[in-house]
């Protein structure tokens, strides 16, 4: 099992700037890739940025791209998201997630419980 705490949510002004940061425990936290998703009001949680086990490769979704940055921590066991520029559209419940298999291509195996990002229109 792995557990999955996220922090760093609230309330920014559209511009504004957020760091989420999910601390990881259980298993060896660098033999998972990491995932961030949110999922806003009334539509699918979606996948928007994803980082590789060593770090070295990331993904994101073209809604996020140059705003947002992924990164972790090996050592510190912990997956981060810069996000930069806010927009309203960007209001959801934002999760973090592992998987020992896969960044990209379907659901995570591990979950943690979501923190929310609110940016007012």
């Amino acid at each position: 099992q792995v557990q999955l705490v996220e922090s760093g949510g609230g309330l920014v002004q559209a511009g504004g700037s957020l760091r989420l940061s999910c601390a990881a425990s259980g298993r060896t936290f660098s033999n998972y890739a990491m995932g961030w998703f949110r999922q806003a009001p009334a539509k699918e949680r979606e996948l928007i940025a994803a980082i590789s086990k060593s770090g070295g490769t990331t993904y994101y979704r073209d809604s996020v791209k140059g705003r947002f940055i992924i990164s972790r921590d090996n050592v510190k066991n912990t997956v981060y998201l810069q996000m930069n520029s806010l927009r309203p559209e960007d209001t959801a419940v934002y999760y973090c997630a592992a998987d020992r298999n896969k960044m990209t291509g379907g659901d995570y195996e591990y979950w943690g419980q979501g923190t929310r990002v609110t940016v007012p229109s």
